[in-house]
């Protein structure tokens, strides 16, 4: 069996849809949520839409100690918080595909706008909180939550990636691309996560003046991935 993928905040939109679209692709799926039987009533939900599916529902903590890979999908005013409690759960080795997008929803503001990080970028923050040893990786910023959610959206787009090290890169980027129709650009160092997570905001907007769920194709690139 693949080794197991922990979704912290998969009882949310973005997450939900990830665990399926992984379960779907053949990856056990730990569900991680602050309340237990929130991530427990999840890992249902989710094997009621995915049937060959493998979940499990935990608390953050209990979650992010079952996989190598931990996927952070919460939202901007959570981040801080949720890498604080788990900052003795997350272990060396361990890789972390943040999500998270800096909107100023966050504080009431506007979906199409963004909030500036200090860091640089909400990966940037990450990587300064997680312990020695724990790598962050960003990606999933220009996905749609609602097309991942829909699993008869047949999905084309590209997911950008950034991080520091090729290999940790590699990991994100075999994962992602085990799911139909997502295809993984390698956009350089982690500092690049400022730029992309700006996209959201932009295609936010984009998809509400033309009523659609469009996402990113970069052009032009060859067949064969970068690395």
């Amino acid at each position: 069996m693949a080794d197991s993928v922990s979704i912290v905040g998969a009882s949310g939109a973005l997450g939900f849809g990830l665990a399926l679209r992984l379960a779907r692709a053949g990856r056990p799926i730990v569900i991680g949520s602050r309340d237990p039987e929130r991530a427990a009533g999840a890992a249902r939900r989710a094997a009621e839409l995915v049937p060959d599916g493998v979940f499990e529902g935990f608390d953050n903590a209990g979650a992010a100690a079952r996989s190598k890979i931990v996927v952070i999908s919460v939202p901007f005013r959570s981040q801080s918080e949720t890498f604080t409690n788990l900052k003795d759960t997350l272990r060396e080795g361990q890789i972390v595909l943040d999500a998270t997008v800096p909107l100023a929803a966050a504080i009431s503001g506007k979906a199409t706008r963004t909030l500036g990080v200090w860091q640089g970028s909400a990966a940037q923050q990450a990587q300064e909180m997680v312990p020695d040893g724990v790598r962050v990786v960003s990606a999933l910023h220009t996905v749609g939550a609602q097309a991942l959610r829909d699993l008869d959206t047949q999905l084309d787009e590209d997911v950008l990636v950034c991080g520091d090290r090729k290999a940790d890169k590699q990991e994100i980027i075999d994962l992602i691309g085990s799911i139909d129709g997502l295809r993984c650009v390698d956009c350089g160092p982690l500092e690049m996560a400022r730029i992309v997570e700006q996209l959201t905001a932009m295609l936010i907007g984009i998809n509400v003046r033309y009523k659609a769920h469009a996402g990113i194709r970069i052009t032009g690139l060859p067949d064969a991935p970068a690395g």
